[in-house]
């Protein structure tokens, strides 16, 4: 068994929330091969994205609060089962009709890994060394959208669609046994509370009405809002209307990965020193600059690539600092409810960028305006939030209310 404190455990944890990421960008490539096969649209197959995007945000309300309930490990395990079954549906479904259903209850395994990841990393390492071990776990999941396309397209030449589905059973399965076996559970049972609906909508609305960790969590919204833009719009600014080849998108998309991590390391390395609240002003402070001035040009009527790419490296980068902070943050004053707060936390960041990236691609209008204004307004929501709402509120929060009965 794991040490709780062990680097392995960490790894094991970043591997976990590393599933979402890999699930939704590792089939991407095989998208129209999905569809001559399956007799498909290409609207019926960019369905399943949308369907599982809708899955992972619904399904995050209810995993925490049952971990909250039962513990941590025993809904881990159900969320991976069912993610590997339904990886193993979709790779064998024959219509489209079978593999949207597959997509959607994939979604609902799926969920348990940023959810009870973070939740276990706030179980384990408390409120103040939380934001730093969040900061390494940032990293897979940079790391996981930058190399699942190309792991997706190499499957896709050499067997077909359905390995894309294979290769997740596999890596669910691995990450499965090791939990099983190998991963403590993380929740006194002295901590666990009634999954009753009255105190479900009791914990929420005392969440909701705690200022600190709306502001945490609408800073964190606004900036995954504005990297989930960058994912919508990008290819069509960058290829479609700029003109650049596929691969020459793939190795500047590499940069903004770069960015990313580049922020994460920062706010692991500095976490102790800096500590949470610098590290959020200076994050945010990096995502306003970068989105106003994508924003800027692109109403300047600059466009060329790097009036994109070089502001969204710096966007991305101040996101890698902010991201670990504002979860921790979140999180640090409720370890009698993280997963319910972990919930909530990821169906609000989820459904504000989901939304975010609807509205940029509804109000494209083939140039690069929508998405530069949208990453623009993310940076200046994320300073908003921060300033308006967390460092205004101070160090004040509501008592927590005493768990009903279990």
């Amino acid at each position: 068994m794991l040490r709780p404190t062990s680097p392995a455990t960490v790894v094991l944890l970043a591997a976990l929330t590393a599933l979402g990421p890999l699930a939704t960008d590792m089939y991407l490539p095989a998208m129209p091969a999905m569809a001559a096969a399956l007799d498909a649209g290409p609207d019926q197959v960019q369905l399943t994205l949308s369907l599982y995007m809708a899955g992972f945000a619904l399904a995050q309300l209810i995993c925490g609060p049952l971990a909250d309930r039962f513990g941590r490990k025993p809904v881990l395990i159900g969320g991976l089962a069912l993610f590997l079954a339904t990886s193993m549906l979709c790779a064998l479904a024959q219509s489209i009709e079978a593999l949207l259903l597959g997509r959607f209850l994939q979604a609902l395994g799926g969920s348990v890994g940023p959810v009870l990841g973070r939740a276990m990393v706030r179980d384990i390492h408390g409120p103040t060394e939380a934001g730093r071990i969040l900061s390494y776990m940032a990293i897979a999941m940079a790391v996981a959208p930058a190399v699942a396309p190309v792991a997706g397209a190499g499957l896709l030449v050499v067997f077909g669609w359905p390995a894309v589905f294979w290769l997740l059973a596999g890596y669910t399965l691995l990450i499965l046994a090791l939990i099983a076996g190998q991963l403590p559970e993380t929740l006194a049972p002295t901590q666990r509370r009634s999954i009753q609906p009255l105190a479900l909508l009791a914990t929420f609305r005392m969440l909701l009405g705690e200022r600190r960790f709306v502001g945490y969590t609408l800073t964190n919204a606004a900036v995954f809002s504005g990297l989930f833009a960058f994912l919508s719009g990008s290819s069509f600014v960058l290829v479609d209307f700029m003109g650049l080849k596929p691969t020459d998108y793939g190795l500047l998309f590499t940069l903004v990965v770069l960015g990313f991590v580049s922020g994460s390391l920062i706010s692991g390395r500095y976490s102790h020193r800096l500590g949470r609240e610098r590290l959020l002003a200076l994050g945010t402070l990096a995502c306003a600059l970068g989105g106003g001035s994508m924003a800027a040009l692109s109403l300047a009527g600059v466009f060329a690539p790097w009036a994109v790419v070089a502001p969204q490296v710096l966007f991305v980068a101040g996101f890698g600092i902010v991201m670990p902070q504002s979860m921790s943050g979140a999180l640090a004053p409720h370890p009698e409810c993280a997963g319910s707060a972990s919930s909530l936390f990821g169906f609000l960041q989820m459904s504000i960028a989901a939304l975010a990236g609807a509205l940029v691609g509804r109000l494209h209008d083939g140039t690069s305006h929508s998405m530069a204004i949208a990453i623009g307004l993310a940076g200046l929501v994320a300073v908003i939030s921060y300033w308006g709402l967390v460092r205004r509120a101070g160090t004040q929060r509501r008592p927590a209310p005493a768990p009903l009965a279990k």
